[in-house]
C-alpha cells in the first residue's frame, strides 16, 4: 500500500492570490503544489491568518477541482508580527511538537515555497532538527517559453546531505581538513590517535563545554588546544584570544589573582588592579595546563566560573562576569588526586564531559618518521635554514627511534631537541651518521633512570625490617643509608671507616676508624659482615 503525501504550508497572501479574473493563467504554487502528474498530495495543511480565510475558501476550492483526492485543513496562525523570528518559530514548534505521527504510513512535506522569509527558515530549522520528521518540498514556476507554465514544477529536498554525493564530498573533504589542521598537517598512521583526532574535530565544532586532555608530559596537550582554538575561530565560533597558563606555575595569593584578578593592596605585592586570565579569555579558550596543581581554594573558584561565568576578583565586592570555553591538561590521573583529597570532586564531574587522552610517542611508534619530518619543516620555519638526514643517518636515526628500547620519556619534547641538536652540529645542513651516533648516546644516557635499589629508603630496607625503620628517627636515616652504602663500596671495615671519617680524624691524635664505624653500626644492631 502507497504512503500518504501529507504537506504542511503557508497559505500565500501574495504569490497565491491573483484576483477573481484569469486566476487559471497564472501560476500559484500552493494550487501548483496539487497539479503534478507525479505527486500526488492526499492531505494538505494551510497556516493563514483570520483576514486570509477568503483566500483559503478560494485556493481549497480550486485544488478540488484539479485534485480531488486532496483534502485541504485550514490552521489558524494568527500572528502579530510574522516577520518576528521568537514568535514565528515558538508558534510553529508547539505546532509541530502537538502533531501526532506515522511515520510508516505517511510522507511529511514543509512547502517552502509561501510565506514571509522567517517562516521559510523557520520551516527549514524545524525540519533539519526533526521537529518536523519529514523532507523540504519547493515549487516553481516554469520558464515562459514552456506550455502549461501555470502549473509550475517541484523540488523534494531531503536534509539528509549524505545522499548528495557531491555534497557530501565536500563535507568529507571539509571534516578531512579540519582533521589535518587539528594534527598540524602531519600524515598520523597510529590507528587509535586518528579516531581520537576524529572525535575531538567533531566535539570541538559542536560543543562549547570543557574539554579535558590527559596523557604524558610531553604528548602535545598544549600543542592540540591551541589548534583546537584556531579551528574553532576559523568557524567564527571564538571571538576572543587563546589564553594559556600552566598551573603548575602558580602558588598563594599570587595564584588567585593571576586567574581571577585582584584589588590593589589585596595582598602583599598587589601593587595595582589586575584583570586576571579567566577575563582576559572573555568570548575566547582559555587552557589551564596542569589543572591537578590547584590548590583547592582556586579550584572551588574555578567551578563557580565554569558554571556560573561570574565570580569575586581577590579583594573585590564586585561580581565580574566573563563567558569563555575551557580546556584543561593533566598529567595525572585526577580521580586518584580525587580520592586523595587533592582534587574537587565536583570539579572533575564539571570538566570531564569531553575526555581525551593522548598517546605519548612510544606508543605511535609508526607516527615517529613523519614526526621527523614536521620537526625539520618546523626548524627550516624557525631559523631559515634547510636541513635533512643522508641516507644511511636517516636510516639509523629512524631504526633507532622506533626500536621497543627507546622509550621516549619526554615524548615530542624529546624528539624535538634531538632533531634540534643534529641539526645544529650537522655541517652544511646534512645530518650524518656522527651525528645520529652521537645523538643516540645521548638520548640512552638521558633516560638512564637511577634503580630503586640505589636509593637511600631502599638501602635501609634491604638491611632493616619497617619496624626497625620506624624505630629510626627521621634525621639519622639519611645518614644510616649513606653508611651503609659506603659499607657496600669498601673491601673492609677499616676503609669503609676512613671515607667516612676522613674530615673528622685529621683533628684526632689518635684514630681508630673502624672501631669508630663499629661502634656506629651496632646502635642500630648492624655489623660491616651483615651489609657487605
Amino acid at each position: 500500500m502507497a504512503r500518504k503525501n501529507v504537506v504542511f504550508g503557508f497559505l500565500g497572501t501574495q504569490l497565491d492570490y491573483v484576483g477573481k479574473m484569469n486566476r487559471w493563467e497564472k501560476w500559484r504554487p500552493t494550487v501548483s503544489l496539487c497539479q503534478q502528474d507525479d505527486l500526488i498530495v492526499d492531505e494538505l495543511v494551510l497556516f493563514h491568518d483570520n483576514r486570509s480565510k477568503p483566500l483559503f475558501e478560494t485556493v481549497k476550492k480550486d485544488v478540488a477541482q484539479v485534485s480531488p483526492e486532496t483534502s485541504v485543513k485550514s490552521e489558524l496562525m494568527n500572528l502579530k508580527n510574522p516577520w518576528d523570528f521568537e514568535e514565528v518559530y515558538g508558534t510553529l514548534y508547539d505546532f509541530f511538537s502537538k502533531q501526532h505521527y506515522d511515520l510508516k504510513g505517511c510522507n511529511y512535506l514543509a512547502h517552502m515555497t509561501t510565506g514571509t522569509h522567517v517562516a521559510q527558515i523557520c520551516l527549514f530549522l524545524l525540519t533539519e532538527s526533526r521537529k518536523h520528521p519529514g523532507k523540504l518540498i519547493q515549487t516553481s514556476p516554469k520558464r515562459r517559453n514552456e506550455k502549461n507554465r501555470e502549473t509550475g514544477s517541484y523540488q523534494i529536498i531531503d536534509l539528509d546531505l549524505s545522499k548528495y554525493d557531491k555534497l557530501a564530498t565536500r563535507l568529507v573533504e571539509e571534516q578531512q581538513e579540519a582533521q589535518d589542521f587539528l594534527k598540524s598537517g602531519i600524515s598520523t598512521h597510529n590507528a587509535a590517535f586518528n579516531q581520537l583526532i576524529e572525535e575531538i574535530e567533531l566535539v570541538s565544532l559542536r560543543s562549547n563545554a570543557p574539554l579535558l586532555l590527559t596523557g604524558p608530559t610531553g604528548a602535545g596537550k598544549s600543542q592540540l588546544a591551541s589548534r583546537i582554538y584556531e579551528l574553532r575561530q576559523q568557524r567564527s565560533a571564538l571571538e576572543g584570544q587563546f589564553v594559556e597558563v600552566n598551573c603548575a606555575t602558580l602558588r598563594g595569593d599570587m595564584a588567585m589573582g593571576a586567574l581571577f584578578g585582584h584589588k590593589k593592596g589585596a595582598f602583599t605585592g598587589a601593587n595595582g588592579d589586575r584583570k586576571g586570565l579567566l577575563r582576559e579569555a572573555h568570548k575566547g579558550l582559555l587552557f589551564l595546563d596542569e589543572i591537578g596543581e590547584l590548590g583547592l581554594d582556586e579550584q572551588a573558584m574555578l567551578l563557580r566560573a565554569v558554571e556560573e561565568g561570574k565570580w569575586l576578583p581577590v579583594g573585590s565586592d564586585t561580581t565580574v562576569k566573563s563567558s569563555f570555553q575551557l580546556i584543561a591538561g593533566t598529567n595525572k590521573d585526577l580521580r586518584h588526586e580525587v580520592a586523595e583529597g587533592r582534587f574537587r570532586e565536583d570539579l572533575l564531574a564539571r570538566i570531564n564531559l569531553w575526555t581525551f587522552t593522548l598517546p605519548g610517542l612510544a606508543e605511535r611508534r609508526e607516527d615517529i618518521a613523519p614526526n621527523i619530518d614536521y620537526e625539520l619543516k618546523k626548524l627550516r620555519q624557525r631559523t631559515g635554514n634547510s636541513v635533512s638526514f643522508n641516507k644511511e643517518a636517516q636510516e639509523a636515526f629512524l631504526s633507532f627511534a622506533i626500536s621497543n628500547n627507546s622509550p621516549w620519556l619526554g615524548n615530542f619534547r624529546d624528539l624535538n631537541a634531538a632533531i634540534t641538536r643534529m641539526a645544529t652540529f650537522a655541517p652544511r645542513g646534512r645530518i650524518r651518521i656522527e651525528e645520529v651516533q652521537a645523538e643516540i648516546k645521548r638520548l640512552e644516557h638521558a633516560w638512564q633512570r637511577p634503580s630503586k635499589a640505589d636509593t637511600p629508603a631502599a638501602q635501609l630496607e634491604n638491611h632493616l625490617d619497617a619496624r626497625q625503620v620506624e624505630k629510626i628517627d627521621p634525621f639519622d636515616r639519611p645518614q644510616l643509608a649513606n653508611v651503609i652504602q659506603v659499607c657496600k663500596e669498601s673491601n673492609n671495615l677499616s676503609e669503609a671507616g676512613r671515607k667516612l671519617f676522613v674530615v673528622s680524624r685529621q683533628q684526632r691524635k689518635s684514630t681508630n676508624d673502624g672501631d669508630r664505624l663499629r661502634k656506629y653500626l651496632a646502635k642500630f644492631n648492624l655489623s660491616f659482615s651483615e651489609i657487605v
